[in-house]
């Protein structure tokens, strides 16, 4: 009935495989739990007592595939129907989490996306980044979901059937961190894959501290250029890059490189202050990419 694809990179996901288990043996229902690490180092004792559980297994890459492949491969790897994408540093809000999923199968669903939630606990200084970011911009309630099918921004707590990830798998040429879901949801948007939204949270327990925050996020931004070079993404779907193209237009853009070039300390200072400015990590992104770009 459900298979269950957990990617992995440096990270003890067993306490998450156990409850995970613990709710689908309540429920007496098929399934399977496949967690993969993407050639990691860390964490691999801890989770390698994954197999010694029933019906779940851990697997470790030989070489780094970057999670869309590493989600690819664990779908290649599942029996069932269904597939519940998961992400490693997350935990279900409730005990009715698999349950919640499972009640929906019967009207065969193509694609479900649960939503995401952070702890309500405010972190220390250091990591106060990566907790508002996540807050502020990735927890977004139902109703705005539901008007909004495609703009769910990850694709992590998603159920989906097997065979739409088989046919519109993660682009696998993305070996860097960023914008493979937003190519994934885009794929199913104009290929007219209806995404049901409901109210199943995972709580996001991010660690990053903010200065590895500020690191992912240059990346993703550096990926994004890419992309964009080589005509793997629609610069009109991306909010960053249509701001670039508005000041393009305008020939702002070495203005707000110069200007990014002689603020960017004092706003890194901001962004790892208690109280960062999410507006300031939009300006930083933005003259980062014009950087990218002269």
């Amino acid at each position: 009935m459900l298979s269950i694809l957990i990617p992995v990179y440096n990270y003890d996901v067993l306490k998450l495989v156990l409850e995970l288990k613990r709710q689908a043996d309540n429920l007496g229902i098929i399934y399977e739990i496949l967690a993969q690490d993407d050639a990691g180092k860390n964490c691999i004792e801890e989770n390698s007592q994954i197999n010694l559980l029933e019906n779940c297994s851990f697997f470790i890459n030989n070489e780094n595939l970057g999670r869309g492949k590493n989600i690819n491969s664990l779908c290649l790897k599942s029996k069932y129907e269904y597939v519940l994408i998961m992400e490693a540093d997350a935990f279900p809000e409730n005990e009715f989490y698999l349950k919640n999923y499972i009640d929906l199968i019967p009207q065969t669903p193509s694609v479900v996306f649960g939503g995401v939630t952070y702890p309500d606990i405010i972190p220390a200084k250091e990591k106060m980044l990566r907790w508002k970011y996540g807050i502020k911009r990735e927890t977004k309630p139902l109703n705005y979901r539901l008007e909004n099918n495609y703009d769910f921004v990850f694709t992590w707590n998603s159920l989906l059937k097997k065979e739409i990830l088989l046919q519109f798998p993660f682009p696998e040429f993305m070996l860097e961190y960023g914008y493979e879901d937003l190519i994934f949801i885009e794929n199913l948007h104009s290929n007219s894959i209806p995404v049901m939204h409901i109210e199943n949270l995972l709580v996001h327990y991010n660690d990053e501290n903010s200065f590895e925050f500020i690191e992912k996020t240059k990346r993703a931004v550096k990926n994004l250029h890419r992309l964009t070079q080589f005509h793997k993404i629609d610069p009109k779907k991306i909010r960053l890059t249509k701001t670039y193209e508005h000041l393009k237009k305008l020939h702002l853009t070495g203005i707000t490189r110069v200007f990014f070039k002689s603020t960017k300390n004092l706003i890194i200072k901001n962004l790892t202050s208690k109280n960062p400015n999410l507006y300031l990590l939009d300006f930083y992104k933005l003259g980062y990419y014009c950087d990218l770009k002269k």
